[in-house]
């Protein structure tokens, strides 16, 4: 028993002795030789070519477009109808932040790129693609990947906003689509979704409105006066919206509103 103790120690100081050496070796070895830390480094130079002053801008103008980028979903997408249509039927249901508001935006963009996939899709194809592949030019490739959008964009605009704009800018009357200025067509555009995305909420308000004027009624006859009526209200609008699988409902005919 006492040898069997004896190896157990002596195996036990071999091994923290190797444990010792390794941390050692592996110190001396990092202050000889420091492992390699990548920099980043930017820098202002006098460009050689031309050539290097494009590319200069056309990184600016990448980086510009990638922080605008949640602006333009927004003003050239379907993404301005769903989100208000969503947001009115949170204050319908007079529910409070119920589903919270970052779930609410989040299901409006994954609706808004399932609507948009098609145009993205030429997008990627005619612009994104052939840009990278060196094929075409930059401006070529704006110009490729405006075209789509702009034909969506055309699609569910009503020629009422979109001449309230014309007179506006002054211009003229444009013969066909490709005359219309982008930057006349993104505001009517806009404009357009937001009068269609407050007729749906304004249809969604009605049933719930029904449901509160008899809650209310009812609370007043009995005689519960202080007694909030929407604590009442509620859940009967609740049990109305599930039965009739409001979900599904009103996605259904959000998808359907851009076909």
């Amino acid at each position: 028993m006492t040898i069997m103790k004896n190896k157990v120690i002596k195996y036990f100081i071999s091994l923290t002795a190797l444990v010792l050496l390794f941390i050692i070796t592996a110190g001396i070895s990092a202050e000889a030789a420091p492992p390699a830390i990548p920099k980043l480094t930017l820098g202002v130079g006098e460009a050689q070519s031309p050539r290097e002053v494009a590319l200069t801008l056309e990184i600016l103008f990448a980086f510009t477009i990638l922080a605008l980028a949640p602006g333009i979903i927004m003003m050239t997408t379907a993404f301005t109808r769903i989100v208000i249509v969503f947001l009115f039927l949170e204050r319908a249901l007079s529910l409070q932040q119920m589903p919270p508001r970052q779930v609410t935006v989040s299901i409006a963009l994954f609706l808004t790129f399932y609507i948009m996939a098609p145009t993205f899709k030429i997008v990627n194809s005619e612009a994104v693609q052939p840009y990278m592949n060196g094929k075409i030019s930059f401006e070529t490739a704006l110009t490729k990947a405006a075209d789509p959008m702009r034909k969506f964009m055309f699609k569910y605009t009503r020629d009422k906003d979109l001449a309230l704009f014309l007179d506006l800018a002054k211009s003229e009357r444009p013969k066909t689509q490709e005359d219309v200025p982008t930057h006349i067509l993104i505001p009517a555009f806009v404009t357009s979704e937001l009068k269609t995305a407050f007729l749906i909420g304004l249809l969604l308000f009605i049933p719930f409105i029904v449901i509160d004027m008899v809650v209310a009624s009812t609370l007043m006859s009995m005689g519960m006066i202080m007694l909030p009526p929407v604590m009442i209200s509620v859940p009967f609008k609740l049990l109305i919206f599930v039965m009739v699988d409001g979900w599904h409902l009103i996605t259904y005919q959000l998808i359907m509103s851009f076909q």
